[in-house]
């Protein structure tokens, strides 16, 4: 990649010394091989804390009756960012909001735990 066109700002971001930062971040395993874990531009700050929305959603779609989910970090006066999850529902599964909130409190630490679940059709 030469540069973003028209974009020098970005372009002087994402290209520095050489290197292409793309904003992946990822994991080395002890055999060397490297695993895109996350974004960190979808980092949510909730709090001064982090949070990473892969990390959230793996945990959602655990849940037997999760089909699948997107986590976003919506803005919040008091906490400069609250957790939202969208959620699709497996089909003739039921779970409320109540059962996916007490399994994320289950594996996830406090902060991490989403304060707004919305149940929608798709992800599309």
């Amino acid at each position: 990649m030469k540069e973003y066109l028209n974009q020098p700002e970005a372009t002087a971001v994402t290209l520095k010394g050489g290197w292409l930062h793309t904003g992946d971040l990822a994991l080395q395993d002890e055999d060397g091989y490297f695993f895109i874990v996350d974004r960190k531009k979808e980092l949510i700050i909730r709090g001064g804390y982090n949070v990473y929305p892969r990390e959230v959603e793996m945990i959602l779609d655990m849940h037997p009756a999760v089909e699948a989910s997107q986590v976003t970090g919506k803005p919040d006066l008091m906490r400069g960012e609250i957790v939202k999850a969208l959620v699709v529902r497996r089909k003739n599964e039921a779970a409320d909001e109540r059962a996916i909130l007490r399994h994320c409190r289950t594996y996830l630490s406090s902060y991490k735990v989403p304060r707004e679940i919305v149940f929608v059709d798709s992800l599309n």
